[in-house]
Order: C-alpha cells, then structure tokens, then sequence
C-alpha cells in the first residue's frame, strides 16, 4: 500500500509541475492598439434559445467596441426564440436578425447556421459566438492584437463555466483540466502540427480572409465537433491557430441542467476523441488509476499510515490549481475523484452509443 501511494504521489508531483510549465505557453494577452478598428461580425445561431437570448443581446450592447455588427439567426426555433430577439434588438441598426434555411443533407445542425451567417457577415473579423456565451464590455479590443502582424488566424479558448447543476460542477469544469494536463500547449500554439489543436465553438474569432480561404464552415459541414475541425484544417491550411485562456473577458453558461450536461458531453465526447475505442480504454485506465483510486486508498490512510493521502491531497491540489487559472469555484477541486468516475461513466456511454449505431439527439435533431 504505501508503496502504491509513493508511486501515486510521484506520478501526481511530476503531472503538476507538467501542467504548470504547458500553462506557461497559452497567449499572453497586450495591450489594445489605439485606432486600430477593423470592422467585427459577432454572429450567433440560435435555436430553441429562450432562456438565453434577453441576456445574451443586453451582453452584446454593452461591448464597447465601435465598428461591429451583430447577426443572429434563428435555426427554426420551436420556443419564442425569435419573437424575444426581435423585441430586444428593435431600434438599434447594428443587429440584424436572419431566420435559417431547412438544414441541408449532410450538414450538421449548428455548422449550416453558421456558414449561413458567414455569408451576411461584412467584417474583417468573424467571432463566432455560442447563445450562452457572455462577454466583458473591452473583450474585442483586448483580442484583436492576437491577430497583430499575422501571428494568429483564429483564436479560440474554454471560457470560465459557472456550474449550477450537480453534473455541471462534475464534468463542464473538465474540459479546462483535460486541455492543462494533455494538450501540449507549445505544439497547439506554436506549431503547424494539427493533431495538437483545440478549440471552442463558443468562442472562435477569425481573421475574416484565412476563414474563407478554407471555406469556412463548408469544410467541416457534418462534423458535430466543428470547432477542434476548423481548428485544424486552419492548421493544414497554414494558419496559425491561437488556444487562449479567454475565462478574464469570456463566459459560457454551458449546459445548466443534469439533463443537459448529460446530452450535451454524450454526443461530442467520443467523437472528440476519434472514436477510438483503444483511447477509451487508455483513459479509463489513467483516469481510474491516478485521479480515482487516490480516493479509496486516503480512506486507508488511518489504518496504514499517513502516506496514502498524499495522493489525494496532490489531486486536489492540480485541481484547484487549474480551476484557479481558469476562475472556477474553488471547492470543486474536492469532488475531482467524483468528476472523473462521472467522465469514465460518459465517455463509455458515449462510446457503445455510436458502436451501436445509435443516433446521438441534440435540440429535436439526430446526429450518427
């Protein structure tokens, strides 16, 4: 047992010290350049979005940036979706509301609304947001010089996720762990290499001629996961692609229910991972030996000896650190164990889903 528990413990150092060298190579922000305006498309599909659409267009009015425009469209709603977005944007000529064509054969739902809105968009830059994303008054002045100089071509990044629900506070604040503790941040931001690439699809801002010179959208019209796609057909086009930590000026109010949380993950985990059942496999076995069993052998602990809760200690510890960087409640980092039990559930749900040909459903639409 205790031998187990050094192993443990010097695996975990190793793995914190790691997570906090690759969180040396995000982006760091500068200062806005004076003048320097370039026109802005901030577009947004929206479908069966009343909870958010008040709030998302009372966010989007208090940008301070001036030479933007906003185009939403409704994807055929079935809620007042559109009514409310109407009432919310009468009188201000900086918005323009577009209603969806029927989704073609061979489009995914979400990437046909967006190459619809692309082609109404006059800016030099193209931020693609989700619903229920939310941003700071000077969020696009402090991004704009990611793009100085040809540096950056799309600039992208997890938000910070407030959580309410139960499964919420379990799985959403994975995404920033997983990105800290396997993407190697050097190769995804400073190296053509496109298998290192990640994105997300409430926050993607394009540099408006490199989006159209891969054919924006188009390229990646059936992927259900079109943000990490687009991410890398950039790269394989030769575009820098820049993962930020956006969570000081971005958030996203990312699937609030249990029942949301558990739809949501259960169409894109697996298809995330290149539906590879041997990477499941691989996960399982990681996760379950370095961020689950800690759990077990602390409650150990007063009958074998002190050293089997360090392993624990030190999970928490990389939890709270990453939840930290990326403005999460800090008592999270205490139900990691659990978090990780939970993603193990998912991703294999997720898995014999597809293995077993079954549609994945989203918003009254079925995805393979």
């Amino acid at each position: 047992m205790e031998q187990l528990a050094i192993l443990l413990t010097g695996f975990l150092l190793l793995s914190l010290i790691g997570m906090m060298i690759n969180g040396l190579f995000f982006p760091l922000f500068h200062k806005p350049v004076p003048h320097f305006t370039p026109r802005v498309s901030i577009m947004v599909p929206m479908r069966d979005e009343e909870r958010n659409v008040v709030p998302l267009i009372q966010n989007l009015k208090k940008l301070s940036y001036p030479n933007v425009e906003f185009i939403l469209l409704d994807d055929h709603s079935s809620d007042s979706t559109l009514a409310l977005a109407q009432g919310q944007t009468q009188n201000d000529n900086r918005f323009r509301l577009i209603e969806g064509v029927p989704l073609q054969k061979g489009w995914a739902g979400k990437v046909h609304a967006c190459h619809q809105l692309s082609g109404h968009a006059s800016g030099d830059f193209l931020l693609f947001l989700d619903a229920d994303a939310r941003l700071r008054p000077e969020t696009i002045e402090n991004m704009l010089p990611f793009f100085e100089k040809g540096k950056g071509h799309l600039v992208t990044g997890f938000p910070r996720f407030p959580v309410t629900s139960l499964l919420s506070k379990l799985l959403v604040p994975m995404q920033h762990f997983v990105i800290w503790l396997h993407l190697p941040l050097p190769l995804a931001n400073y190296s053509a290499y496109k298998q290192a690439s990640a994105a997300h699809g409430a926050f993607m801002f394009f540099e408006r001629n490199a989006y159209l010179a891969i054919g924006g959208h188009s390229a990646v019209k059936d992927s259900i996961v079109e943000d990490v796609h687009l991410a890398r057909v950039m790269k394989q086009h030769g575009f820098a692609v820049k993962l930020i930590n956006p969570t000081e000026y971005v958030t996203c109010h990312m699937y609030e229910t249990n029942e949301e949380v558990w739809y949501g993950f259960l169409k894109n985990i697996y298809i995330g991972i290149g539906r590879s059942p041997w990477i499941v496999a691989g996960l399982t076995v990681f996760y379950s030996v370095f961020y689950f069993l800690p759990l077990p052998l602390a409650l150990l602990a007063p009958i074998y000896g002190n050293w089997l809760f360090l392993p624990l200690l030190l999970v928490w510890i990389q939890k709270l650190y990453i939840d930290l960087q990326t403005k999460q409640k800090a008592y999270l980092c205490l139900l990691m164990p659990l978090s990780v039990l939970a993603f193990i559930v998912l991703m294999h749900a997720s898995m014999w889903k597809s293995l077993k040909k079954e549609h994945y459903l989203w918003k009254g639409r079925a995805y393979k």
